[in-house]
């Protein structure tokens, strides 16, 4: 069933367009990522779905008694009620319900005053009542308000704390609780990830897999679009488009298309040069006029192919190096820290060689920040030792921004501190990360967040260090510019440590987890994926190790669960494989789809030795399916 469908709705606030005929349609249980640029229109979009924003053209479907249910960037729960009090506001019709069945057994309490009509009629409607509160949850409401509370990490808040006492951050994951217990038909979330740690993302996720309706997401946290998505819509330049899949899918996805489309634009450019010079050369020939003016018609009818645009602009930048450091760049040893009396961390052990990319994660509040200060020697650890390595140049980025002078414009805050470099090759660096024109003439305490984490990143980049510190660096970036960032990163030639709450960012970059604890940091050899299905599996041990199960009885059930784990691993790297071989023989197809319309031109089938290049690459790309499919068909059997 169709919960809600747009057809050529458009936007427009003064002379700005923001939304030009958007098509966009929600069927039950859909899961739809919106994504796009920084001011591509996105929230824009969902406030007129979700009623709040009017629309200048278009249409938008929606069933009469379909719900909506709307979470914007900054909602937050104004109340006077508590947390308990505010969350059973969801469920006044239980409540109302419930109220009836105990006015009615305060009645059949009194029997023997009734007649026995009176009471039969009694005991019947109770017991549809019963029924009825039964099948809407009358049951279950209590449990899924602390399910819902302890996993948006409420569990160590008394629940009869008063929501007005609350931080914005709380107040705004309560606001999230709030919503997913009324279970709206269409469920629309617009960052509902800011405010939220790791783990509690990764419950949203869980939550959001068995919601029973559609859901409508806009976030920068790729990770969870991945987790969460099945279609997703791409706004660019006013206008949708809809790919099936989810995110990293859509990536793949969208380069495909990008390529197919230039490939049939430049044929057909190639078509009308022909055409054009033909006319050219002919039109005034009179025995060649008339083919030339078919040729003039024939042009003229030609539906054309507009130039596929590539990507909006993005900031563009490398990292490199002034000289290569040694092979030992970083040996932390039983490293603690204190503010006071009170402890942040200790026993803290990490090493890293060169090349090696290390994310620190763990709960917040257990000092990952605190750690890469003392490493940088901006704090002084209170035990345990820091060696940094031969020829070792440090470059440190700031999730706070306190190394930029707030006083200063742009164009001086790179250009102080690199004197001898000329004006116009600053304002190049800068022109890569999206600075132009009078843009750095601007204060950088006027900057917004995201174009102060640019600014940083430029002034890193100038720094040319062996060795990059990095703390939280996708704040504030939209999601082209922590692609950018990501393409940098992956091809700097040094060693990096940072921290951050992007899990898609760790996945693609870190060789490495450490996980940081008040007391230890655990090391795990992988990236993200890697780290969550070793948490798992510690998780699932220690279950087992605590079960009342002892002796052989136990050793069997371990040995049958590492055995089960192993045919696990083994199952989903099959199942990675047949999803790289789907994708590569999807490319070949595209391609030979290519060549074969390739060798309709009568240019090509007319020239031996061109048409039989391209038979030999159509064989040769056939020969290559072929292969493909076969172990494709071996892998699913």
């Amino acid at each position: 069933m169709i919960v809600m469908q747009l057809n050529d709705v458009s936007k427009s606030f003064g002379a700005d367009e923001i939304l030009a005929n958007i098509k966009l349609e929600i069927q039950t249980n859909d899961r739809i990522a919106i994504v796009g640029r920084n001011g591509a229109g996105k929230s824009t979009l969902l406030k007129i779905m979700a009623g709040e924003l009017s629309y200048d053209e278009g249409d938008l479907f929606k069933p009469k008694n379909a719900s909506i249910g709307y979470l914007t960037q900054h909602s937050s729960l104004e109340s006077d009620k508590t947390i308990w009090d505010e969350m059973l506001d969801v469920f006044d019709d239980l409540l109302m319900q419930q109220q009836e069945l105990r006015e009615l057994e305060q009645k059949m309490k009194q029997a023997a005053s009734l007649t026995d009509a009176t009471y039969e009629q009694l005991l019947n409607d109770y017991d549809k009542k019963q029924q009825l509160f039964a099948e809407n949850g009358g049951y279950e409401y209590e449990a899924s308000i602390k399910s819902v509370l302890t996993g948006l990490n409420f569990h160590n808040i008394p629940f009869d704390t008063l929501v007005n006492k609350l931080s914005g951050g709380q107040k705004s994951r309560l606001a999230l609780g709030k919503l997913l217990l009324k279970k709206p038909d269409l469920l629309i979330l617009d960052e509902p990830t800011n405010h939220l740690d790791i783990a509690t993302m990764t419950w949203l996720e869980q939550f959001l897999a068995s919601y029973p309706g559609a859901i409508a997401i806009v976030s920068h946290d790729r990770y969870f679009l991945d987790k969460t998505s099945s279609i997703v819509y791409e706004i660019s330049r006013n206008r949708s488009k809809k790919y099936n899949g989810n995110y990293s899918h859509y990536l793949k996805q969208r380069a495909i298309d990008y390529e197919q489309e230039m490939k049939e634009y430049e044929k057909q450019q190639s078509e009308i040069k022909k055409m054009e010079d033909f006319i050219q050369k002919n039109i005034v020939r009179a025995s060649t006029t008339k083919r030339a003016q078919s040729r003039r018609k024939q042009l003229a009818k030609m539906e054309r192919i507009e130039k596929p645009k590539g990507d909006e602009k993005s900031a563009s930048f490398s990292f490199r190096i002034n000289r290569a450091s040694g092979n030992d760049v970083l040996k932390i040893d039983e490293l603690a820290f204190q503010y006071g009396d009170e402890a942040i961390f200790q026993n803290i052990t990490v090493h890293a060689s060169r090349g090696e990319r290390i994310a620190l994660t763990g709960p917040n509040g257990v000092g990952k920040t605190t750690l890469l200060k003392t490493i940088t020697g901006a704090l002084v650890p209170s035990a345990g030792n820091i060696q940094i390595g031969t020829n070792v140049q440090i470059g440190y980025y700031d999730q706070e921004q306190k190394q930029l002078t707030p006083s200063k414009t742009v164009l001086d805050q790179l250009w102080d501190e690199y004197p001898d470099i000329d004006e116009k090759d600053i304002r190049t660096v800068l022109g890569n990360f999206l600075f132009s024109g009078d843009d750095v003439k601007k204060p950088v305490h006027s900057l917004s967040g995201g174009e102060k984490a640019r600014l940083s990143m430029a002034r890193l980049m100038m720094q040319n260090a062996n060795f990059l510190i990095l703390d939280e660096p996708t704040n504030h970036l939209d999601i082209d510019s922590k692609e950018v960032l990501e393409a940098a990163l992956m091809d700097f030639p040094g060693t990096i440590l940072f921290v951050s709450h992007d899990r898609y960012f760790i996945n693609k970059l870190a060789d490495k987890i450490v996980e940081m604890q008040h007391t230890d940091a655990t090391i795990y050899l992988g990236n993200y994926d890697y780290y969550m299905e070793k948490k798992q599996e510690e998780a699932e041990i220690q279950k087992l190790t605590q079960s009342e199960e002892t002796g052989p009885a136990q050793e069997q059930r371990k040995t049958q669960f590492h055995e089960n784990k192993q045919e696990q691993r083994e199952r989903r790297k099959i199942e990675r494989r047949i999803q790289e071989l789907e994708e590569m023989i999807e490319q070949h197809e595209t391609e030979l789809a290519a060549l074969e319309q390739k060798m309709t031109d009568p240019d090509i089938y007319e020239d031996h030795e061109k048409a039989m290049q391209l038979t030999e690459e159509t064989n040769q790309l056939k020969q290559k399916i072929d292969t493909l499919m076969e172990e494709w068909t071996e892998l699913q059997e």
